[in-house]
């Protein structure tokens, strides 16, 4: 099983769901997160002050698939997450030793 992990653009996270659902990916986990990278930061004016936002606003999707899956996972993401410009994201695949489903025991790909 792998863990793909994708950091990207907030307003792209219905895109990238719309898009594991149509592979086949039943479920999945966001989570808003900051971060800075090439992207930098900017600088925003507020009541008459200037400062810096170094860390952008991003979305982080977790999703764990079979290893037969994970291919068309990245494709399905990378397809949804993309626009192009700075800042679209990354996306990282770490291998899962064990995944147990809480409510049945299930554990494995039975779990996913």
């Amino acid at each position: 099983m792998k863990k793909v992990e994708a950091i990207i653009k907030p307003f792209k996270l219905e895109d990238v769901r719309e898009a594991l659902t149509d592979i086949g990916v039943s479920g999945m986990t966001a989570t808003e997160v900051k971060g800075f990278g090439r992207q930098k930061g900017h600088t925003e004016l507020y009541r008459g002050a200037e400062y810096v936002v170094d860390f952008m606003p991003k979305v982080k999707v977790e999703v764990i698939v079979d290893d037969d899956k994970a291919d068309a996972c990245i494709e399905a993401i990378s397809n949804g997450a993309r626009t192009g410009k700075i800042g679209d994201g990354k996306i990282f695949i770490t291998d899962v030793g064990r995944v147990i489903r809480i409510r049945t025991g299930e554990e494995g790909p039975d779990a996913i």
